[in-house]
């Protein structure tokens, strides 16, 4: 399963790069958003004047992708990835944190073109399909 972050979405719905063109080509039941990921695309849009029309595009694609919940599960790695990181002296953003949590309680691949941060996450699984 791929999940995509938020730059990720954003690329796609921009034209940016070669998203659109991998996303379209993955089935739709490979492919999830982590409830941290719905919830900052949202609150972009909400912040927007004339956001109609990019609202209904988002909640479009969410009707066809899998939401992932911040249940547990992604709780528990979220909250071990922090400390772990912390005392490292290597964090990481906290919606970061929590997507990543998520990705890793799933076993999937994060989708994103923040390498840099997400990176220094062990055992998380990367793929940048911008390039």
């Amino acid at each position: 399963m791929f999940v995509l972050d938020t730059n990720t979405v954003a690329y796609f719905f921009r034209g940016e790069g070669r998203v659109a063109a991998r996303l379209l080509a993955t089935p739709p039941r490979e492919v999830a958003i982590a409830a941290i990921v719905a919830y900052e695309l949202r609150f972009g849009i909400a912040r927007l004047l004339q956001a109609t029309r990019r609202s209904e595009q988002l909640e479009q694609l969410l009707s066809w992708i899998t939401i992932l919940p911040f249940d547990d599960a992604a709780a528990r790695r979220a909250a071990a990835l922090r400390a772990d990181l912390e005392r490292l002296g290597q964090p990481i953003g906290p919606h970061d944190t929590l997507i990543a949590g998520t990705v890793l309680a799933v076993g999937a691949t994060l989708v994103t073109r923040n390498l840099a941060e997400f990176s220094r996450v062990p055992g998380l699984e990367l793929e940048d399909w911008y390039g």
